[in-house]
């Protein structure tokens, strides 16, 4: 087992996906009185996937119906250029349980995301792509590992179906970002998640942050598992991500290391190379001086002069950046107001969100 942040998380499981809750990778910290699920909302971000949603909110119904609590399916059309919005629209129509949010334009997976966790209205938000590759008959088993006490359940695509373009750059993402992180999840980039509704209102989600949701959620100190799920083919239109989407990743992961691990301190970060920096240029200038007071060396011309000037200038604005970061970060600590969700409609049981625009 390995602990992160006060969470043991064990690192091996079944090598195939087991239907039952026992192979569930789940946090092994004790919780005495975990809170039962009231209600979900079901979160489904979508970009050109007019052909999968209905026959998606059909499968989703299905599920949901089965376990007999309150819910709602908010999808989120992140600027689709193709009929996506008529679908939604026609399905909030018909159903009293469907909402949807259209951006103005394309943002992103990690902004959907954030769109429809400002709307939901359960305790319980599970997300899923929209490409009808989750199995939406999982979703009774994230109900269940959230009643077990875990504020975070991570889907696992074990016997993943797609390309092999999709599968290695994710397989090389999933050991980077375990590696720096120390969360020890197997599948970062599975869409398919159940959160408690604290969990999204303390993480915010940019640029494509959506895949460290389990990471900012560890930071936060949040209780976190993984569940084997079930993987299917897709069916109708083509996966928008592949090989490129790697160096993004990578710089993103820079980006969330410094978020989570030095976010309130970034002084510790930006301050040890400066005062490095800073004090072996000081100690090359005391040489110098000493070797041009007491011994008559000639220095002005020597590199070692300039080295030490390049040092103490690199140390100074080291030290000048923490303390603007140190600045950046005690304002960040003051509440403030959401910004305003890039809507351009919102229809059916959150209709309500189009007075955000």
């Amino acid at each position: 087992m390995v602990a992160n942040s006060g969470i043991h998380i064990p690192t091996t499981v079944a090598s195939a996906p087991d239907r039952s809750a026992a192979t569930m990778v789940a946090a092994t910290e004790t919780v005495d009185h975990p809170r039962p699920v009231t209600g979900i909302s079901v979160v489904i971000p979508v970009y050109n996937e007019e052909g999968n949603l209905r026959e998606l909110h059909r499968q989703v119904v299905t599920s949901l119906e089965a376990l007999g609590l309150p819910y709602e399916i908010i999808i989120v059309d992140d600027g689709s250029r193709d009929g996506t919005w008529a679908v939604i629209s026609d399905l909030a129509a018909r159903d009293p349980h469907v909402g949807g949010l259209r951006h103005r334009r394309n943002f992103g997976k990690a902004r959907g995301l954030a769109t429809g966790f400002a709307a939901v209205h359960h305790d319980l938000v599970i997300t899923m792509d929209g490409d009808l590759q989750d199995d939406p008959a999982e979703i009774a088993r994230f109900v269940e590992a959230i009643n077990q006490g875990n504020d975070l359940v991570s889907g696992w695509k074990q016997r993943r179906q797609d390309p092999v373009g999709k599968t290695m750059p994710s397989k090389l993402f999933n050991a980077t970002v375990r590696n720096v992180s120390g969360v020890q999840l197997n599948d970062f980039n599975c869409g398919f998640k159940a959160y408690r509704v604290e969990v999204t209102e303390n993480i915010r989600l940019y640029g494509e942050l959506h895949r460290f949701t389990p990471v900012l959620a560890n930071a936060e100190g949040f209780r976190i598992a993984e569940l084997p799920v079930n993987h299917r083919p897709r069916t109708w239109g083509s996966s928008k991500y592949g090989w490129s989407r790697l160096p993004k990743g990578f710089l993103d992961l820079l980006t969330v290391t410094f978020l989570t691990q030095y976010r309130q301190r970034p002084m510790h970060m930006l301050g040890l190379p400066g005062l490095i920096a800073l004090a072996v240029g000081v100690l090359i200038g005391l040489w110098l001086t000493v070797d041009k007071l007491v011994f008559g060396a000639a220095i002005g011309g020597r590199p070692l002069l300039l080295l030490s000037v390049l040092l103490v200038l690199i140390g100074a604005q080291f030290f000048g950046l923490g303390l603007l970061g140190e600045l950046l970060a005690h304002g960040a600590n003051t509440p403030v107001r959401p910004s305003r969700v890039p809507l351009r409609d919102a229809v059916g049981v959150v209709a309500d969100m189009a007075n955000d625009r």
